[in-house]
């Protein structure tokens, strides 16, 4: 076996261990893996896929590509533990296979396994594909877009690539809207070829051209044709308000004019020097050999950083920003970057600062485990809230055991090898993690506790109906639980149900969150409290609780 073929090995190996442990055995965690698994679940016990519901209204918030592969996951396994988290292990491992193969393709095979490790080791890249959000999906339909049409324009003209990449950028809007950004790839592309770069072809003059951009209609039409042909058959006010929700409120209105997540506009800046580590670390020495590559007018670095350049400048527009929405740029900066690391590793310089963020982060980790083994309650604290005694002694110990592994790796491998330090101590950080922490913050993470103990507390046969809830409660609930709306305010929805209750009071509870406080009718002589769970308290009432609520 060649040394390259055993380092690919190695590092697929290292993909799996590190992305796939854990699968199975925790819950949909909020705030959005409950709504998404709700949604999937819905869409297999009703037949209903075309129009996703939360509870019994529509859910217009994203389009229901993501949660297709949900549900038919959950379809073929029946198992929600397994089906929701797939589709992101799925596309984490389809983007770091684009990565890696274009850069075997436009490099060397050594430096897409390079270009690999640098996505892989990425914090913000592992942590997003251990959980199940939209966004690693997106970022593969991005990836795979990029690279279909990387490929065609510096490799080609390849029309199947062409079609695929536009294809992959018409699934990735049906998936987030933002998933057109990928086509953004043409700019640098199209002013590279008019400037006359070297090895840059649009083909624009081609005929075939335009079977990008059907292929891009096409596979937005595999959803949007069909929504639309239904919801405005159905001629009902409520699907002309989905229509009018998910195609303009979500979409343009949400990016000109944003209602939540205000951030100033550098915030992305912060995020990749933060959330990008350890890979931002090579940018002082990547900087300026980028700078001269650039000058030698070589397209396979111009386009990818220009590509990202125009990324962060699209998101860093609104003022709505969460983090995860600038991770769809990781993978082209790893690209334009892999080149660089090999030389890169072998400067002392680089080395030392690598097995700085080593020790950094392994004091960290270890601080927090003797912190919180020593009783310091500030910090136990975040994590005490609706859980049991034994899960913050079970994090400190995994907190402890990943700084100590980490100190030992950067002892043991030096200031030569401070690259396999930094690869052990992110295998045992994300290993534990997955192995001991998430099952011990599975139970209030999840609402699973709660809803376990409700279900105990109201007995089987009982009926439930839920109060100003939220997804994993509806998700976890050991019974079919009625629900009187989302959006609605709470006080119509505590009227409604207590309405529900009083039609057969003998067997009928209701939970409801307290948020600012119980309604003044309510006999707390009569109400269980139920604790906190994802930071709310809940009571559950009978119906004497609610009598005087008429």
């Amino acid at each position: 076996m060649t040394l390259t073929r055993r380092d690919l090995w190695l590092f697929w190996l290292f993909a799996l261990l590190l992305l796939a442990t854990g699968l199975g055995l925790r819950d949909p965690w909020p705030a959005d893996e409950p709504r998404f698994a709700l949604v999937a679940r819905q869409m297999v016990e009703s037949g209903d896929w075309l129009f996703p519901h939360r509870g019994t209204e529509l859910y217009s918030d994203k389009p229901p590509l993501f949660m297709w592969m949900q549900a038919g996951l959950l379809w073929l396994t029946g198992e929600m533990r397994i089906a929701f988290l797939l589709p992101s292990l799925l596309a984490a491992l389809g983007t770091l296979w684009c990565v890696v193969d274009l850069g075997g393709r436009l490099w060397t095979r050594r430096i897409g396994v390079y270009a690999g490790w640098a996505v892989l080791l990425t914090l913000q890249f592992t942590w997003q594909a251990k959980k199940a959000q939209i966004d690693p999906m997106v970022v593969f339909w991005i990836t795979l877009s990029c690279y279909a049409l990387l490929r065609h324009v510096l490799r080609g003209p390849d029309w199947r690539l062409w079609v695929l990449g536009w294809a992959a950028a018409g699934l990735g809007t049906i998936t987030k809207g933002v998933g057109v950004l990928a086509l953004l790839m043409l700019i640098p592309a199209g002013i590279a070829a008019l400037r006359g770069w070297p090895g840059v072809r649009v083909h624009a003059r081609d005929v075939r051209f335009w079977l990008g951009p059907l292929a891009f209609v096409a596979a937005c039409g595999v959803w949007l044709v069909p929504m639309l042909v239904a919801a405005l058959g159905k001629g009902s006010a409520d699907y002309r308000a989905y229509v009018d929700d998910i195609l303009l409120r979500q979409t343009v209105t949400r990016y000109a004019n944003s209602w939540h997540h205000g951030q100033p506009w550098w915030y992305f800046i912060e995020v990749a020097l933060t959330t990008w580590l350890p890979t931002v670390l090579a940018l002082p020495w990547a900087l300026p050999a980028w700078r001269r590559r650039l000058q030698r007018r070589d397209p396979r670095y111009l386009l990818p950083l220009v590509w990202v350049l125009l990324v962060f400048v699209f998101f860093s527009i609104p003022s709505g920003k969460r983090d995860m929405y600038i991770l769809p740029a990781l993978p082209m900066l790893a690209l334009a970057l892999a080149p660089l690391l090999p030389g890169l590793l072998r400067k002392p310089a680089a080395q030392r600062l690598l097995l700085g963020f080593v020790v950094l982060f392994s004091l960290a980790a270890l601080a927090a485990g003797l912190a919180m083994l020593l009783g310091q309650p500030g910090f136990e604290r975040r994590f005490m809230d609706g859980r049991d005694d034994h899960v913050a002694m079970g994090l400190a110990w995994m907190f402890t055991a990943v700084g100590g592994f980490g100190l030992g790796a950067g002892l043991w491998f030096g200031r030569r090898r401070a690259h396999a330090a930094l690869v052990a101590m992110l295998a045992a950080l994300w290993v534990l993690y997955s192995l001991v922490g998430a099952p011990l913050l599975n139970d209030g993470s999840s609402s699973r506790g709660l809803m376990r103990n409700v279900g105990a507390a109201i007995g089987p046969d009982a009926e439930l109906g839920l109060v100003g809830w939220r997804e994993q409660q509806l998700l976890m609930a050991d019974r079919p639980a009625a629900d009187f709306g989302f959006k609605r305010d709470p006080a119509l929805q505590f009227a409604d149900g207590v309405r529900w209750q009083h039609a057969r009071p003998a067997s009928r509870w209701l939970l409801v969150e307290q948020g600012e406080g119980l309604p003044a009718c309510v006999d707390r002589a009569h109400a269980r409290d139920m604790g906190l769970a994802n930071g709310r308290r809940w009571w559950l009432l009978d119906a004497e609780a609610t009598r005087g609520c008429h």
